[in-house]
């Protein structure tokens, strides 16, 4: 394959996988064997939509040589190490997908796939030992994976999925098709351990969260009691959007006073524009996973990476929604009692980054309260990818 077809078909297939909800953001990573000694990879740190041919890198699969300005994805090792091992694998996806990072906590793989599953895939879904994002231990514990099972498909511990395939769309096929395999074991595995099935993953985080709490709870909230928001510090006005029926209400942030009747949990945005001079936006999360998790009422440490990165080494509870701002410093996101979480960012792309990786540390939370999970992240290494991405990749992906 020519090197400029290599690198549109990369960017066809990042914005593909962006339209299906499997990437976003800088997030995973896409790459395309160019022939038996190259390939091509996403950048590090840039959007995938309004990518370029000249934002593709060219990289060397025996020793990971490039060139030029642009810097390609810090994982590029793990693809060189499927090119390496497969030699009809020319496409191959790194995600962050949400049920697959869920089944990422546990500790271990799917042992056994049948059916579709199977033929798509392969016999099973590994699972690769765990290294922080971009290093050797990580790339180490993905080709042991690699060289144990002939799937398509494997779960790299704490972090996402690695899938590949003869071309970009089986590349797609396969990834598509490991999130559903992982929602049916998941499903499985929870019936197996409360006697109960679930027919989706709501039901389940239903199901998981009152068998925890020991009643039975509706974690269905009323829309109409809460907010999205924006900050403007130049007039101190806070401008709050009713999930509900998107009827804005405008609140002063000094004095809480609003221009027409708002909930409570109004105060929780305001209260943490107070504390927070960074942050600007404010998106509540009322996903059922996250919901349930709230009701559980738990400080949320760190199972995922992107979480230590992009929400906090740890996302702490608010009782009431004047505690939030408390609670919040030095991270982009609180649990409010009951309520969901508050995520919060610089800007709306920020907010919604947060919002989107707090519903799928939120799942893979309910995930290990029911099935047998793997610890945390270390403390130390979630606080070290927390101040690396803070520092640089937050900075490339605003570039």
């Amino acid at each position: 394959m020519d090197i400029l077809t290599a690198k549109k078909e990369v960017i066809a297939a990042g914005e593909r996988l962006v339209e299906a909800g499997l990437i976003a953001r800088t997030w995973g990573n896409v790459s395309c064997r160019v022939d038996d000694k190259t390939f091509v990879i996403t950048p590090s740190g840039k959007p995938y939509i309004g990518l370029q041919p000249e934002d593709i890198v060219e990289v060397a699969i025996e020793n990971l040589a490039w060139s030029g300005d642009v810097k390609p994805s810090s994982e590029k090792g793990i693809h060189a190490e499927v090119y390496k091992k497969y030699s009809d694998a020319n496409f191959v996806i790194h995600t962050h997908q949400k049920i697959a990072s869920a089944v990422s906590v546990l500790k271990s793989g799917i042992n056994t796939l049948g059916g579709e599953y199977k033929e798509i895939i392969g016999d099973n879904i590994l699972l690769a030992g765990y290294g922080l994002p971009g290093t050797k231990k990580l790339r180490k514990g993905v080709t042991a994976a690699l060289f144990s099972s002939p799937s398509k498909a494997t779960v790299m511990a704490h972090h996402g999925a690695l899938c590949f395939g003869r071309d970009a769309e089986e590349a797609f096929v396969v990834a598509d098709t490991l999130e559903k395999a992982c929602a049916e074991y998941i499903l499985d595995a929870a019936k197996a351990k409360i006697g109960k099935a679930a027919g989706s993953l709501d039901e389940f985080c239903s199901q998981i969260v009152n068998k925890i709490v020991g009643t039975d709870r509706n974690i269905d909230l009323d829309k109409s009691m809460v907010y999205n928001s924006s900050c403007d510090r130049s007039s101190g006005k806070i401008i709050l959007t009713n999930c509900a029926d998107g009827a804005s209400i405008s609140m002063d942030m000094a004095t809480g006073a609003a221009d027409a009747q708002v909930s409570d949990t109004a105060e929780a945005h305001r209260s943490i524009y107070l504390a927070a001079p960074a942050m600007n936006y404010i998106i509540h999360n009322t996903d059922k996973e996250t919901v349930g998790v709230s009701v559980i009422g738990k400080t949320m440490k760190p199972l995922l990476d992107d979480f230590s990165q992009i929400c906090g080494t740890k996302v702490k509870v608010a009782k009431t929604p004047a505690a939030c701002g408390k609670k919040i410093k030095g991270r982009n996101a609180v649990i409010l009692k009951d309520k969901g979480a508050l995520c919060c960012g610089a800007n709306e792309g920020d907010a919604e980054a947060v919002n989107m990786i707090m519903s799928k540390a939120s799942l893979a939370q309910l995930t290990t309260n029911v099935l047998e999970a793997a610890k945390p992240i270390n403390p130390l290494e979630a606080f070290l990818m927390r101040f690396i991405y803070l520092k640089k990749y937050s900075k490339q992906a605003e570039k």
